[in-house]
């Protein structure tokens, strides 16, 4: 059995071993050219990698015509195992120096692998004239400078005023670098503009161009502008402070690049936008100051009823433009309708090209006598800025029949209600209820002298003197207690921005000072330190003296780190959840240590 056993052991080796070679076997060969640059000046260095995912032998370069070899060749070898995969990859490293200005070609490497000749495929390469300042002897703020740029995409430059304009703000950072970490050092207040935020829920990577090269990008902000005034507008600079990783000269064991960290502050620049007034050939009367493309709409909840029963008379604007910038025209009743004051809906979403929705006044309408009551049309007038034409809808007459009710003495002429009221008409028949013979009864009453009320009356003064004496040395207790006070109103103060903290979650700046004031103020309480003695060095102090365990510590300890960082890091929605169970968790365990 033992002999069998061996013998199947040997057999999946075998098998094993067979897959794999022949996995290995499938790969076809690879040999490839990589440049540093195809484009450089005279002054500047080029480097020439020869790779391979076979070793070979007989590795032959090429005559390099153009340039002169500073360096090379070196070897670099790579070789690795993941779940059973065997990756190898071995380089040829050169660093050339251009000879002349001009077009040249790095031609074909040859070398033999497996006693087959692969060849590379030529690469050309352009130099220039020399360069202020060669890339090879760049600083890393140099090189930080030409791969990142900040750059503010404004979707129109001269718009009309009213007219919606977005402004995207995209960071721009070349495949060479990577950036580590950001922060907002100064927002840009669009003064003169409505301004309204999109909000950016994720920072997602993408791929893209600026100035012909390829670059990734990531959308930081996001913002929709009104122009409020005519003229030259500018709207101010976003600026970030960045923390990002450079690629040196220097290169380790591997041939790979060695990186170095560095800060760049960027700003994406001032934009100014010229804006046009909106023109006066042709503007409406009753224009309100609405720009953009709107449908226009006066309805009913019901076109007969009886009297004093109530119908909805509403105006209605919707599509795209400043919906809320504007006032909705005014509607016009017939006196004898007794209306009451609109209340305003608002049903508006912002996108990038501008607010999308609709906005209308809801009348509430209540008829008084019988009889047909015409509700005339009125009109909207708006500005639509792709046509450059004012435009003025009106809507349709809507007549409303109430079909029972008193009959009113006017004889028919219904004058239009004035600021929404209506005269008082007389119908003959308002007193006929009113009782002539009340048939009132006298009232028995008892005499207060000697009664129960009247001795409750003169006792009460002395039934409250104790209870006076005990409410005013309590008084005279927490007066004199100011220690006690104090971590009363700090216990209360933690337990007030703990609870915005949570209310604060997805505000990144929010929610993190509040957390701090909750710490800070729940220590004052538990502690009875002030906020000025604060250390980590004296709050570690304290708490180990109370015998609070390391993990406690630790954890508030943490916590307080996180909110220093958050002044100068991007946190997620996800960490903020996480930081306030953990203070939660923290607070509870401190509460039954102390």
């Amino acid at each position: 059995m033992k002999r069998m056993a061996i013998h199947k052991f040997l057999l999946l080796l075998f098998l094993f071993g067979s897959a794999v070679g022949l996995s290995q076997e499938e790969d076809p060969v690879e040999f490839e050219t990589n440049l540093s640059k195809d484009k450089l000046g005279l002054n500047e260095r080029l480097r020439v990698d020869f790779t391979m995912n076979r070793d070979g032998d007989n590795f032959t370069p090429p005559d390099f015509e153009g340039f002169r070899v500073l360096m090379g060749p070196s070897q670099a070898i790579s070789s690795s195992w993941v779940n059973g995969v065997k990756s190898y990859s071995k380089t040829y490293s050169y660093t050339l120096a251009p000879t002349q200005r001009g077009e040249f070609t790095i031609n074909q490497a040859t070398i033999v692998i497996e006693g087959k000749t692969y060849k590379t495929t030529p690469k050309k390469v352009e130099v220039t004239a020399a360069v202020d300042k060669p890339s090879d002897q760049m600083t890393a703020d140099d090189i930080a400078d030409q791969n990142l740029h900040l750059v503010a995409e404004v979707s129109k430059t001269n718009p009309y005023m009213n007219e919606a304009v977005s402004v995207v703000y995209k960071l721009y950072v070349s495949p060479t670098i990577n950036v580590s970490n950001f922060r907002p050092l100064d927002n840009p207040t669009y003064n003169n503009f409505w301004s309204q935020d999109i909000p950016v829920t994720s920072y997602s990577v993408k791929n893209g161009t600026y100035e012909g090269k390829s670059y990734r990008y990531v959308i930081l902000k996001r913002v929709v502008l009104y122009p409020q005034k005519s003229g030259a507008l500018e709207i101010e600079p976003l600026s970030l402070d960045i923390t990002l990783d450079v690629p040196t000269n220097r290169r380790d064991f591997f041939g790979q690049p060695i990186y170095t960290q560095t800060n760049k502050t960027v700003s994406a620049g001032k934009r100014t936008i010229d804006v046009k007034p909106l023109p006066l050939a042709g503007q409406p009367s009753d224009f309100s100051g609405a720009v953009g493309s709107f449908r226009f709409e006066v309805k009913t909840s019901k076109r007969t009823l009886k009297a004093t029963e109530s119908l909805q008379a509403i105006v209605e604007v919707e599509g795209n433009g400043n919906l809320k910038l504007f006032q909705l025209p005014t509607l016009e009743m017939p006196g004898s309708l007794e209306v009451y004051e609109p209340e305003f809906n608002e049903n508006v979403r912002t996108t990038l090209s501008g607010m999308q929705g609709k906005v209308s006044n809801n009348y509430t309408v209540v008829p008084s006598f019988k009889g047909n009551y015409p509700i005339p049309p009125i009109s909207f007038s708006y500005f639509d800025p792709d046509d450059e034409t004012y435009k003025t809808l009106t809507s349709e007459e809507i007549n409303i029949e109430v079909t029972s009710g008193p009959l009113e003495s006017s004889g028919g002429n219904i004058p239009l209600a004035s600021g929404n009221k209506r005269p008082v008409q007389s119908t003959g028949s308002q007193f006929h209820f009113i009782k002539l013979s009340p048939d009132l009864t006298p009232k028995m009453e008892t005499p207060f002298f000697g009664s129960l009320n009247y001795y409750l009356f003169f006792l009460s003064p002395l039934l409250l003197i104790p209870l006076a004496i005990v409410f005013g040395r309590k008084r005279e207790a927490i007066a004199s207690d100011v220690a006690g006070r104090k971590i009363k109103r700090a216990n209360k103060l933690a337990r007030k921005y703990l609870f915005k903290a949570k209310r604060a979650m997805g505000n990144k700046d929010e929610f993190y000072i509040a957390m701090e004031k909750a710490l800070h103020n729940y220590l004052k309480a538990k502690l009875k330190i002030e906020t000025s003695e604060f250390s980590k060095e004296k709050i570690t102090d304290l708490l180990t003296k109370k015998n609070v365990d390391e993990d406690t510590i630790g954890g508030f300890m943490a916590l307080l780190k996180n909110c220093e960082m958050a002044r100068y890091s991007p946190f997620s929605q996800v960490q903020m959840q996480q930081d306030y169970d953990k203070a939660s968790e923290v607070i509870s365990s401190l509460d039954k240590q102390l």
